[in-house]
């Protein structure tokens, strides 16, 4: 499960100092992902992109309790790690380690560094919350040391709602982050050229 190769573009990871991990929403995929890297200040980063098994992480809403998404929860979160622990073994440090995710993509994301939470270089989640029918504060450890983190969201969203947007921002400025929220009256389930400007600010152009 989640166990195909690591798509990869940018920079070499042996030569890069900075690496981004990108990871695609539900029925997409790895190189739909890594395209938006032409969007983003990352010239100078390896880019990173695991694929998820039949271009679905887990098979119900983020919001269903995390049991009825075992064990696809867990391989997702392995295959995140697999890709940190990749650009680690490449020499580049925790810091010099930024992230993206769009849709389930986010979710995904912001789950695994609220879950391993130290000084990365910078995460932008493009419509995501933390997963689960409640944030259990439990869940999560450590201390991003101001870990700079830009959530932009629609409200509505069908799959996000702003409540799970707002509790998420709330837990990981608990443990450290930096959190820059920005909800969009009537945004629609995308990424906008506003959002792509404010990641490219806050994140990427550090």
């Amino acid at each position: 499960m989640h166990q195909e190769p690591i798509r990869t573009a940018g920079q070499p990871l042996g030569t890069a100092t900075k690496a981004l991990i990108m990871l695609h929403g539900r029925g997409a995929s790895a190189a739909d992902i890594l395209s938006l890297g032409r969007h983003l200040h990352v010239g100078a980063y390896a880019l990173l992109a695991p694929q998820a098994t039949q271009h679905t992480w887990y098979p119900q809403s983020f919001l269903a309790p995390t049991a009825q998404n075992e064990p696809w929860l867990s391989a997702a979160l392995a295959a995140v790690d697999h890709a940190v622990a990749e650009v680690v073994d490449n020499g580049i440090s925790k810091k010099n380690i930024y992230f993206m995710g769009f849709s389930q993509g986010a979710c995904l994301m912001l789950e695994y560094v609220a879950r391993h939470a130290t000084r990365y270089g910078g995460v932008a989640a493009f419509t995501g919350g933390l997963i689960g029918d409640e944030v259990h504060p439990t869940t999560y450890a450590g201390d991003f040391g101001g870990t700079p983190i830009f959530i932009g969201s629609s409200d509505p969203d069908f799959h996000v709602p702003v409540e799970r947007v707002r509790a998420s921002t709330a837990l990981l400025t608990k443990l450290g982050a930096h959190v820059t929220e920005k909800i969009y009256p009537n945004m629609g389930h995308t990424i906008t050229q506003e959002e792509i400007d404010l990641a490219n600010n806050l994140i990427f152009s550090k």
